[in-house]
Formats: C-alpha cells, structure tokens, sequence
C-alpha cells in the first residue's frame, strides 16, 4: 500500500504545479487616406415657351458633392453658341440663335461664367452630401426669334 499512496501522492502534486505562460506582444497600426473629390449633377434651366414682349426668366440647378473640408470652384462655359453673349440655336436653322444669361443669383446682377466671360462661382468648401446652388437664366425682353426650339449645351466645370 505504501507504493500505491506513493504513486497518489505523485500524480496529485503533478496537478497542482503551476504552469508556466508566455506572452508576446505587437502594435497593429490602423490607417486609412481619405482623397479629396467632387462629382457634379445638374437639372436644366428650361425657360419653356417664350413670349418675345416679355423677360423669360428660369432656373436650373448645378449640385456639387465634395469630400468634407474640400475647397472648390463652379465655373458655367459660354456654351456652344457664344458670340458676344450666351445664345441657344434654332434646331431648324443654323442661322437663328435666341439670346439668354445664367447668372449666380435671382437678382441677374452677377454673370455665372468662368472667368472669362461672367465670373466664377467660388470659394466654396464642400461638406460630403450633396449642395446644390441654383442657376438663373434670363432670356432679354423683346427678342423676336423665328418660331421654334431652340438649344444650347453649357459645360459644368468643379475645380477642387
């Protein structure tokens, strides 16, 4: 019995001996880079149907999106008609154009362009959800165009 109750105690003191842990450690670094950009939308200024004795004037809309804090410009081209002012052109004739202006505010005082013509729209800083600034058109009272549709295309340019 005295070899059993030395093989008891043996085993059970092999339990209880402590066990010996080890550790090791790291730091894991976490970045991101986060770029500045901007996307532009517009909805068009539609004037519709125009009475020649009267001003016509619309609105239209230029939506910018721009990361948060980034800082940027909205320029509005000529347009592909320009000559010696914004017009849009007869679809039935190359020959027939209609007069008209954008303008940064409702008051028509300020020509929205891009520096060379009109005044570009500045110092804006974007927010990361979409802002959108509105564009006044205004056709001049008493144009007398020839009956028809008529169109123009005006390049959009974000400078960021």
């Amino acid at each position: 019995m005295n070899t059993r109750l030395k093989y008891l105690v043996a085993l059970l003191g092999l339990g209880a001996a402590p066990a010996l842990a080890a550790t090791a450690t790291a730091t894991l670094s976490v970045t991101a880079t986060v770029a500045a950009t901007c996307s532009v939308a517009t909805t068009p200024v539609a004037f519709g149907t125009i009475v020649s004795s009267t001003t016509n004037a619309s609105t239209g809309t230029v939506t910018v999106t721009c990361t948060n804090g980034t800082g940027y410009t909205i320029a509005l081209g000529d347009g592909l008609y320009y000559s010696s002012g914004r017009r849009m052109r007869s679809s039935a004739s190359t020959y027939e154009y209609l007069p008209y202006e954008l303008y940064q505010e409702v008051g028509h005082s300020t020509l929205w362009g891009d520096g060379s013509h009109g005044t570009v729209m500045g110092s804006l800083t974007g927010s990361g959800v979409a802002q959108p600034y509105t564009v006044y058109g205004l056709i001049p009272i008493d144009q007398y165009p020839k009956a028809d549709s008529y169109a123009d295309t005006v390049q959009v340019t974000v400078t960021y």
